[in-house]
């Protein structure tokens, strides 16, 4: 076994890449009812980032390892296996730190995956899917045909929206901030394309015609809200699940009180926290066979070995980029499955 690595910060700053570092680790046999899990592949999500800046809702206690979702191949199993075997590909439970060589989990929380998909697409499968599907289930009531509007289009849980919405019959209208991210909503399966400017609304009506947008799922915030906010019909749902931009939600009273407009937000740890366990174990049984068919798909942009993951939060801060950063902390996860 190669010498267990992970990534530990002891401390929050405003640069999330100078306050995290790779440190070796003693890895203890597991306990009774753990099993030890090699990390085959974690993305790096934004949520990742802000909890190393302090700036995310929810913040484990210092010192901590970074990531929060990933999978892994069961190594060793101490007592009752509960239906795994040593070898099988697990879904690592959320926040459990996931930028590491290996891990010693509680096997009861580990999730048997398919053999045979590429873990670096089913290392996302935790976060940003299960975001994108409930947004488009549990917010409204959408029905084959509806439409639905929203920014950070080529983000990764803007390209799940797209996939899910077209495999559920929605139509999406993607809005991103500049000319150069159209290629990332296209890639991605997305359609009509709509770089974001305080004519929004008229130009949607010009691409698709006069639809009547029930939804609209904000990652940006700033002005960016009132702009989807313009774009729906009276009584329509905006929903904010980030801010991107880094500032406040701005929607002006004309719109949310003439409108009858509703503003929520989405916390999917929230949502985990109040689900019957059988609805999350049937979310992320229908997500991950849309992964093993080819209905959700990220894009990644470059994937990091665990001694190199300051260049890989550095990269995952950039606003430029056009796919997931991903780390595996035991090299290409291919070889793996």
């Amino acid at each position: 076994m190669t010498t267990p690595k992970h990534a530990r910060y002891a401390y929050r700053g405003r640069v999330p890449h100078e306050v995290i570092k790779t440190t070796e680790f003693s890895l203890l046999p597991p306990l009774p009812g753990e099993a030890r899990v090699s990390v085959l592949a974690s993305p790096v999500n934004p949520s990742d980032v802000l909890q190393l800046t302090g700036d995310y809702g929810q913040l484990p206690p210092l010192p901590a390892v970074g990531g929060n979702e990933g999978v892994g191949r069961v190594e060793e199993i101490n007592g009752d296996p509960h239906g795994l075997e040593q070898g099988d590909i697990v879904l690592l439970p959320l926040g459990c730190g996931t930028w590491s060589t290996h891990l010693n989990l509680p096997v009861r929380e580990l999730v048997k995956l398919p053999h045979d998909v590429d873990p670096v697409q089913l290392s996302m499968l935790s976060v940003n899917p299960p975001t994108a599907a409930l947004m488009l289930s549990d917010i409204v009531e959408l029905q084959p045909g509806d439409w639905v509007v929203q920014n950070a289009a080529n983000s990764a849980v803007g390209g799940y929206v797209s996939q899910i919405a077209k495999r559920r019959g929605i139509n999406v209208v993607n809005v991103v901030r500049r000319e150069s991210a159209i290629e990332a909503v296209w890639q991605a399966g997305g359609e009509h394309a709509l770089v974001d400017a305080e004519d929004l609304p008229e130009r949607l009506q010009e691409a698709v015609g006069k639809v009547q947008v029930k939804l609209a799922l904000d990652c940006v915030g700033g002005v960016h809200t009132e702009h989807l906010a313009r774009c729906l019909a009276p009584g329509g749902t905006l929903v904010n699940y980030g801010a991107m931009g880094g500032e406040r939600c701005m929607v002006s009273p004309r719109y949310l009180v003439f409108n009858g407009l509703n503003l929520r937000g989405f916390w999917l740890a929230q949502w985990l926290r109040k689900a019957r366990p059988e609805r999350r174990e049937a979310l992320f049984a229908e997500l991950a066979a849309m992964v093993a068919d080819g209905t959700l798909h990220a894009k990644v942009q470059a994937s990091y070995g665990i001694d190199h993951v300051r260049e890989a939060v550095q990269a995952a801060s950039s606003g430029a980029r056009h796919g997931k950063i991903v780390i595996e902390p035991n090299g290409p996860s291919r070889a793996a499955i």
